[in-house]
């Protein structure tokens, strides 16, 4: 039996996967890359869940949300260069005495996350993940963060 945390966590995850799913799917099926960026960790307050996505087209098209807009710009630029570069990335947000009017959470709170470029070949379970939330199915994808 899930615990009342593990049932919360996971309808945040399918949730937030759902929020997007839809509008990303269109741009894996015709071929497109896109950055995909996730929160994998938060601390203190956060805008959004861990699970929260945002994804980036190579043409520049954004969906989704991990902050509410306090780190979107910045996100956006680090999505790019994945998408560039190929190589993926963990960046983390938030707000210290030094940076609080830079880019940060106006929440006081701390998010991370993982940007991956996804297409056939980076991520060809994507068809799978799309059919199972489609379908309202479980499944889980995990990615071993080193």
């Amino acid at each position: 039996m899930k615990t009342r945390q593990q049932r919360r966590f996971s309808e945040f995850c399918l949730v937030c996967m759902r929020d997007i799913i839809e509008d990303i799917a269109p741009w894996f099926e015709a071929g497109e890359r896109f950055a995909l960026a996730t929160v994998t960790r938060t601390w203190s307050s956060s805008p959004r869940p861990i699970g929260a996505s945002m994804a980036v087209s190579a043409a520049g098209e954004v969906v989704g949300s991990v902050s509410g807009g306090c780190v979107e710009g910045a996100l956006y630029e680090a999505c790019l260069e994945v998408l560039q570069t190929g190589t993926p990335q963990r960046v983390t947000y938030g707000v210290s005495d030094d940076d609080a009017f830079e880019v940060g959470l106006t929440c006081g709170g701390i998010i991370e996350l993982f940007i991956c470029a996804v297409d056939a070949e980076t991520f060809p379970q994507f068809v799978d993940v799309h059919a199972a939330i489609r379908g309202d199915k479980p499944i889980a994808v995990a990615t071993l963060l080193t």
